[in-house]
């Protein structure tokens, strides 16, 4: 293995500490059913969700998974053409 490869699998457990972490830190999606019965209503904290704490764990767990594929794909092609 090249010092790139080992670089890139460091970078690589790196992220994916950091999805766990993430996920792990996410409220659960999950209403019961207290959430079937009411419909979940919109109020007003479901229409400013784009500015919560929740909605930014979201995105940065979708940029963390994204970075991962990447990085995944990069390392499987040097590994596949030998750089």
């Amino acid at each position: 293995m090249t010092a790139l490869q080992y670089v890139l699998a460091i970078v690589i457990i790196l992220v994916s500490i950091v999805i766990i972490g993430l996920v792990m830190l996410q409220e659960s999606k999950q209403q019961g059913l207290s959430g079937a019965i009411s419909g979940a209503a919109e109020s007003f904290f479901g229409k400013n969700k784009g500015k919560t704490a929740e909605a930014k764990l979201v995105l940065f767990t979708k940029i963390a998974g994204s970075l991962f594929f990447i990085l995944a794909l990069v390392a499987s092609l040097l590994v596949l053409f030998g750089a």
